[in-house]
């Protein structure tokens, strides 16, 4: 059985970005998250959980529509503070506290993209960290010839 997950070949090809933005949701102000918000892995990036948190204040976006902008230039950023593009994206989850919201997310991450899509996932949650709605993670590959 093959992984899906690159291996490097050395440890010195594995770079780790810590989280951009505002301090991640439940981790106290003079804490240090514990977790990297991405892990270059050779040409492969793996980006952790991004949340539609305003970084002026912390807190979600007042409308659907903001929230899912605020999530996806949290996912840009991350991706782009790794030296990677948005197109360069070959898988993207979402995680969603509302299914309803598919096609108005849908509309508007198709403008984050000028090539072919990345594969997705849209999941339903219960809840997300700090009253977030929405929150994706994904996978990045350098010159993923999109």
């Amino acid at each position: 059985m093959t992984s899906l997950l690159a291996t490097p070949a050395s440890a010195e090809k594995v770079k780790h970005f810590p989280p951009v933005g505002p301090k991640p949701a439940g981790v106290p102000a003079d804490a240090k998250p514990p977790f990297s918000s991405a892990v270059l892995a050779g040409d492969t990036l793996y980006i952790a959980g991004v949340l539609d948190v305003d970084p002026a204040t912390g807190k979600p976006g007042a409308t659907r529509r903001e929230q899912i902008r605020l999530v996806l230039d949290a996912l840009k950023n991350s991706v782009e503070a790794a030296g990677f593009e948005m197109d360069d994206l070959v898988w993207v989850q979402v995680f969603t506290t509302d299914l309803d919201s598919f096609n108005e997310f849908s509309a508007i991450y198709d403008e984050y993209f000028s090539g072919p899509l990345p594969a997705r996932t849209f999941v339903g949650v219960a809840g997300l960290m700090g009253g977030a709605n929405f929150e994706l993670n994904g996978v990045a590959v350098r010159n993923s010839d999109n």
